[in-house]
């Protein structure tokens, strides 16, 4: 199965390369994940916040691929725990089924977006940097694979 992670932003500081690539080279040939980096929306002084969001949101779900589950980030989603995150993925594994996660730009996501959602996520109740919320996604992914196999990684 594949997880496809599509983030507004690009051009990342070589640390969140470093980290992102660090914990996707742990995931085994069973779950792959890509990321997928969508430019950002082009800003002026007098640019409206949800024209931009909007142009965001069309472009992050033309690059769902098709058949793929839409999960989203927003502050409003509900949170999961590392187990919750290992149960939804030894799903997805189990059905084949592949997931979208998207994470929106500057000003978050879409109306379109959000009611194209499977689900809702929260990460945290605290606010973390774009650039950081992808190295956070894919170590608890692999973290959530090490609890499926086995692996001492995740302890309890």
């Amino acid at each position: 199965m594949n997880i496809h992670l599509l983030a507004i932003g690009q051009r990342m500081p070589a640390w969140v390369d470093q980290g992102y690539k660090e914990y996707a080279s742990r995931l085994s040939a069973t779950v792959q994940i890509e990321l997928r980096e969508i430019p950002a929306a082009k800003r002026v002084r007098n640019s409206v916040i949800e024209k931009i969001k909007q142009d965001e949101g069309k472009r992050l779900l033309a690059a769902v691929p098709q058949g793929a589950k839409i999960i989203v980030l927003d502050e409003q989603g509900k949170s999961q725990t590392t187990k919750q995150l290992a149960c939804h993925l030894d799903d997805w594994i189990q059905m084949s089924q592949d997931v979208a996660i998207l994470i929106g730009g500057a000003d978050g996501l879409s109306a379109e977006c959000l009611q194209k959602a499977d689900y809702k996520w929260s990460l945290s109740e605290f606010t973390f940097p774009h650039p950081l919320v992808r190295i956070i996604l894919v170590e608890q992914m692999y973290r959530a694979w090490t609890l499926l196999n086995n692996h001492p990684y995740h302890r309890e």
